[in-house]
């Protein structure tokens, strides 16, 4: 009886005992990781990230995760820091169809260097590039995610190629129809010969639409006037600068009325610029929800083009010969500036740079971006962007706001955080695995040990493959080309 009883007690025990849940399955576990949580610039040492498919799924202490997930792929990132994937806010495809090939051969150079987002600010191949938008997402080509405006919006005749031309407002509802038609993801306007209403036009009909917008801002309105039509986005830094400039709306006047050429415009905003005339503008672009994108490497390899020829650069052996020639029209420009000349882009760039941190602190959003691509001269495709975030901290921005510009700020102008910037469960499996701390030091972004784009682990050897892979097609079409 005694017997039978115990035994009785013990079945129940066993059935009463929790069962211990299956491991659910992923695709991937990136293990004992130092997670960079860049919104509140901290670190969470030893977690684990798990992928299935593009998604993170799971992100915790490592301990956990380890017992509440399996992958087909575990990764022992061994502490290293892992941030999310780099955007590169400002790129550039073109030089003709003749260079399409050697285009399409700098889109592995963002992945190797840890950049998973670009957005592409028109050229003269924006079709093109609207087909690799698609073919990327798709799965059919590889590169990083591919955001573009498609074709620019000019005025008539303009200087670029590959424009939507207008002269009217009709021109610029057609314009504006078909971006919507081509599911562009934002538009770009420029002031080549585009009249400055109906620049402004445009800005304010893009808006209506819903279409978030950048450009060049026509030296015949202000700054502020752009901002309040509704511009999304100053791309470049010394649009900001003018700003600035006590006497800003009697120059606009005056250049529109042709009273001045441009030389004399900047002149006059630079000798009037006032630090609180500047804040003012700017707690207003704030205010206003308007973001800046310095592309201050650009500027810097162009002014300083008299003393770095740039001639051994190690870089320029994945730039194919086409491309490089496209180099030539500003090196050339360069070359015929007067040692006055020279002296003024020194101070000019110094001058110009110096607002970064005033942006910063009157709380507009910085967004990194390189400005890399065709025509502008030794400003690569990859490393810019890298290079672009050492300047953003050599100007006086933190470590964590470089990093933040080049992770969270793109996301954000897009709308896109509750999918970006950020290693958290519901967002994109798009990871960067770094051997140092950004947050310490932002040069430790360029020390890349793996890139996670999409879901896809690429380790160090797939990484430095995909570079080997474009100097063999670069070497091949230097062979080839007309000595």
């Amino acid at each position: 009886m005694l017997k039978s009883l115990s035994f009785a007690l013990a079945s129940l025990l066993v059935l009463a005992a929790p069962t211990r849940a299956a491991p659910a399955d992923a695709d991937l576990i990136i293990r004992h990781a130092t997670i960079v949580d860049v919104e509140h610039a901290r670190t969470l040492r030893d977690q684990a990230i798990v992928t299935r498919g593009g998604d993170i799924v799971a992100v915790g202490a490592d301990k956990a995760i380890a017992k509440a997930w399996r992958a087909g792929r575990t990764i022992d990132a061994n502490h290293r820091f892992a941030i999310p994937g780099l955007w590169d806010m400002h790129v550039h495809f073109g030089g003709g169809p003749d260079l399409i090939e050697e285009n399409k051969a700098l889109l592995p150079l963002y992945v190797a260097h840890g950049i998973t987002t670009i957005r592409d600010c028109a050229g003269d191949l924006p079709y093109q590039v609207l087909d690799w938008r698609s073919e990327i997402a798709s799965g059919t080509l590889f590169g990083p995610t591919l955001l573009t405006s498609g074709p620019k919006i000019e005025g008539l005749k303009p200087v670029w190629k590959g424009t939507l031309e207008t002269g009217s407002e009709a021109d610029v509802d057609a314009a504006l129809a078909k971006l919507k038609g081509l599911n562009v993801d934002f538009v770009k306007i420029t002031d080549s010969t585009l009249d400055p209403q109906l620049f402004l036009y445009a800005v304010s009909h893009a808006k209506a639409l819903g279409l978030r917008s950048s450009g060049h801002i026509p030296m015949a309105i202000t700054v502020g006037q752009a901002v309040d039509a509704g511009l999304s986005s100053i791309e470049h830094l010394d649009y900001a600068y003018h700003a600035g400039s006590t006497q800003e709306a009697a120059i606009a006047a005056d250049f529109a009325a042709k009273r001045i050429d441009r030389a004399e415009a900047n002149r006059r905003l630079a000798a009037s610029f006032d630090e609180k005339t500047a804040m003012a503008a700017y707690r207003h672009f704030a205010a206003q929800g308007l973001s800046v994108t310095p592309t201050l490497n650009g500027s810097r390899i162009l002014a300083w083009l008299d003393s770095d020829t740039h001639a051994n650069d190690p870089y320029l052996a994945y730039i194919g010969p086409k491309l490089r020639k496209t180099y030539d029209w500003r090196i050339e420009r360069a070359a015929k500036a007067t040692p006055e000349q020279i002296a003024e882009r020194h101070v000019a760039f110094d001058r110009i740079a110096a607002v970064l941190p005033m942006l910063a602190k009157a709380g507009v959003p910085i967004i990194a971006g390189t400005d890399a691509g065709f025509l502008n001269s030794f400003n690569y495709p990859g490393i810019g962007l890298h290079d672009e975030m050492t300047l953003f901290v050599q100007k006086g921005l933190t470590p964590p706001q470089a990093l933040a510009a080049a992770t969270r700020a793109g996301p954000a102008w897009f709308g896109k955080l509750d999918r970006y910037g950020s290693l958290a469960a519901g967002k994109a499996a798009d990871i960067v695995l770094l051997d140092a701390n950004p947050l310490a030091d932002i040069a430790a972004t360029r020390a890349i040990n793996m890139v996670v784009l999409r879901g896809q682990a690429q380790d160090r050897a797939a990484l430095d493959a995909m570079l080997a892979d474009t100097r063999a097609k670069v070497a091949t079409w230097n062979a080839a080309a007309p000595q």
